[in-house]
């Protein structure tokens, strides 16, 4: 875990005018650590590709590490979550995009290491067509068990989390401000239940408002952290088509719910079709089988079943929840037909079989 003083110097860094987050990594690997940029001469700074004097003024700012060590105290008060570009468990999507923040704030219980990683996006005035659309790729694809990134906004953002949230899949809200508030205030419930099984995060300090070029700096996280984008609904501009670009800049899939000429929202999205700029989204079907995960779901269950020895009720149970994804112990007895007493035991063997194991909330899912 990174000391106080190496992270205060981390801090600094970011908030250093005219660096920004692609000469900053550029400075940490030359210098081996953020705290060595600020004692390095100028003079070798300069000998680094694409640094010059201008952008190394900012250094020399002599409130810097006053303003972070005001957020370092802001963040230990908080018990907020700071991961940055060096750590292990950086997302790895996210590193492989070169102006990925150096470091981010985060809340809640996520876990990257989810081969299945998806972002879903689109317009804040919703349709019913979209809502209807969205309901039931989730409730499709939630056999797959993906992450569902978004960005917490009103009308497609918060619905994925929400339907996320209802399926049992993790979720994460990207913000565009700090994590000393909540913005639109009235998502603050979801951002609450978010935390059980996901989470949210920012690269912005505390203090920082929702401001509109906020939004814009966000989504290149956003697109960063999946593997595809999705873009749901859209006008024919819009903030998810920005996402939808960056993510195509990323060499990402983008995909995109196809509409009829004539419908407002659906413009946005028949023109990325139209463009070639997106996948033509028709079905959790076509998603799957484009993002290749069709074989290793199969693949996972074949090697199941090749080196775990299960009896009827054990393989009833485990290709249950193979396909439906985290259950919880009442429903697995509802829909295997079996009574909760025999369930509990079953589940404790395939448990002891490393097969299945438990979640919060009395959840149950494939290993």
């Amino acid at each position: 875990m990174m000391n106080d003083e190496e992270l205060l110097h981390f801090l600094a860094l970011q908030k250093t005018k005219g660096i920004g987050d692609l000469n900053a990594k550029k400075l940490i690997k030359h210098c081996g650590s953020a705290k060595a940029i600020f004692k390095e001469k100028q003079q070798n700074l300069l000998k680094i590709d694409g640094i010059g004097a201008f952008k190394l003024k900012g250094l020399k700012e002599k409130k810097l590490l006053d303003k972070a060590e005001k957020e370092l105290e802001f963040i230990r008060k908080n018990n907020i979550k700071v991961t940055t570009f060096i750590d292990k468990d950086y997302p790895k999507n996210l590193n492989h995009c070169g102006d990925s923040p150096i470091l981010f704030f985060s809340k809640g219980k996520i876990n990257f290491k989810q081969r299945h990683i998806l972002s879903i996006v689109g317009t804040r005035n919703m349709t019913n067509y979209g809502k209807s659309v969205l309901e039931k790729l989730l409730d499709e694809i939630k056999q797959y068990n993906p992450l569902i990134i978004s960005g917490l906004a009103y009308g497609v953002d918060v619905y994925a989390h929400q339907l996320a949230i209802k399926n049992g899949l993790q979720t994460i809200g990207v913000l565009a401000h700090g994590l000393d508030i909540m913005y639109p205030s009235k998502h603050h419930k979801e951002a609450t239940k978010m935390q059980e099984n996901g989470g949210i995060l920012t690269d912005f300090w505390s203090g920082s408002k929702p401001d509109r070029e906020n939004f814009i700096k966000r989504n290149r996280i956003v697109a960063g952290l999946s593997q595809a984008t999705i873009v749901i609904e859209s006008a024919v501009k819009g903030g998810s088509l920005i996402t939808a670009d960056i993510a195509s800049s990323y060499n990402r899939d983008v995909f995109a719910l196809p509409g009829r000429v004539t419908d407002l929202y659906s413009k946005g999205c028949n023109n990325l079709i139209k463009t070639n700029k997106a996948a033509i989204l028709t079905s959790a079907k076509d998603l799957a089988y484009l993002l290749d995960w069709e074989t290793n779901f199969k693949e996972k269950s074949i090697q199941k079943q090749l080196f775990v020895e299960l009896d009827e009720t054990e393989n009833l149970i485990y290709n249950y929840l193979l396909k439906e994804g985290k259950q919880t112990l009442d429903i697995i007895a509802l829909h295997c037909n079996l009574p909760i007493y025999k369930i509990s035991s079953v589940l404790l063997n395939l448990e002891l079989k490393a097969v299945i194991k438990p979640l919060p909330g009395k959840l149950f899912e494939v290993v």
